[in-house]
């Protein structure tokens, strides 16, 4: 989203929130003193400075949003001025990372018996991670008013921007020109190697490359003019216009002649149908596994950290073989969704977002990288569960609204 005046961004979220409320809450418009004001749960997945449960300044912006005048500002302000404005009966009591919604949304519906949720990670349009530390590990200095009775706080890691400097993430000719043409050159280098929003462009990117190199002629060469019968230019020849789907498809496609796939690459990209030989959709399959299991890989590389840095898993080590879960193995149907299986853990991690769910084996190529970490393996890679928290980043943010406004009438 592009626009120049904040009012755009959150004078529309107020809008949607009147509809809501003339849909499904039309008393809580009376004009009545008697009406309840309502708490509000603003997911807001883009870095902020948060001093209080619904008090957050906007860092910068990320996953193509740029609204110049927010930086810097209180996003909870400018939304609570835009509700006040059409006068409804609503006040955000908590500002919550996507990451932070999904720890709670997963904690909540697990039985109480359950080991706790204690890491949450989003693979979706974005990607970021928030855990729970203890307030002694956190050096830097911790403003406004919280409460350190537990002795732990949740912290945001923001890894969408781990090694903008790429001292050791993977930099192809083709990840330079995904960064060089995108909003936000140099930064989020982790994202975009990682989340939905920037996997379809990687592919188109590197399609578009082989199609004009005349060792390869993908599609035959096709002219990079050719135009679709409504008169715009190919998917395939235009920035930003593949989504991340294609990927998916090209992962479950296993048929000898690839038709789904080969439907797909002409819906997605516009090629003709007659230019889609057997062998250009083995190409895409092949490019599209590669893009696909090396953003797994490094999601669960950055979930591997995490783990070894909470020491959760203890001494692993000293486990005998029969008390740790065999992990994920090819056995498990990981074609469509994370894990639903209840297994022994000593981690539990909320996951969320497109990527996770719907790209075939992605937590199975997290689970590869795990096993590769120094101080998990295969022992500790059984030990770490992982559920799907469906649209867990909002009703998290539901679920923190409500508490913060039951704690604030106390």
């Amino acid at each position: 989203m592009l626009a120049y005046e904040a009012a755009e961004l959150f004078g529309f979220i107020a809008d949607q929130i009147e509809v809501l409320l003339r849909t499904h809450c039309p008393d809580q418009l009376s004009v009545s003193e008697n009406v309840a004001i309502l708490s509000l749960g603003l997911t807001f997945s883009f870095p902020v400075y948060q001093t209080a449960v619904n008090s957050g300044i906007l860092l910068r912006w990320t996953k193509g949003f740029d609204i110049p005048s927010v930086v810097g500002q209180d996003v909870c302000e400018l939304l609570q001025h835009e509700i006040a404005l059409r006068r409804l009966p609503v006040k955000v009591t908590a500002l919550v990372n996507d990451a932070a919604g999904t720890i709670m949304s997963r904690a909540y519906s697990l039985p109480l018996g359950e080991t706790r949720t204690s890491i949450g990670t989003i693979f979706g349009t974005g990607t970021n991670g928030v855990y729970l530390e203890k307030l002694s590990e956190i050096t830097k200095p911790l403003d406004g008013q919280f409460d350190g009775s537990s002795g732990k706080m949740f912290v945001s890691i923001e890894w969408g921007s781990f090694d903008n400097e790429l001292s050791v993430l993977p930099n192809t000719e083709y990840d330079i020109e995904v960064n060089q043409f995108s909003l936000n050159p140099g930064d989020q280098m982790f994202e975009k190697r990682v989340s939905g929003m920037f996997l379809g462009e990687l592919l188109r990117t590197i399609l578009a490359k082989l199609q004009n190199d005349p060792a390869v002629r993908l599609f035959d060469g096709i002219d990079a003019n050719l135009r679709l019968t409504t008169g715009d230019q190919m998917p395939l020849h235009t920035r930003w216009a593949v989504d991340s789907s294609i990927l998916s498809i090209a992962e479950l496609d296993e048929t000898d002649d690839l038709e789904t796939l080969r439907q797909k690459i002409f819906d997605a990209l516009g090629v003709p149908s007659s230019r889609i030989r057997i062998e250009d959709a083995q190409v895409v399959k092949i490019i599209a596994h590669a893009i696909g299991k090396r953003a797994a890989r490094l999601g669960g590389m950055a979930l591997g950290a995490v783990v070894t840095k909470t020491e959760q898993l203890g001494s692993v080590g000293s486990l005998r073989q029969d008390e740790c879960s065999p992990g994920l193995s090819e056995e498990y149907d990981t074609t469509k969704r994370p894990l639903t299986y209840h297994q022994p853990c000593l981690v539990d991690v909320g996951v969320d977002g497109s990527v996770i769910e719907f790209y075939p084996r992605f937590e199975l190529y997290m689970r590869e990288a795990l096993r590769a970490v120094d101080g998990i393996g295969t022992a500790g890679e059984g030990l770490i569960r992982m559920g799907l928290a469906k649209d867990g980043s909002s009703v998290g943010a539901a679920i923190i609204a409500l508490t913060a406004g039951v704690i604030s009438r106390l």
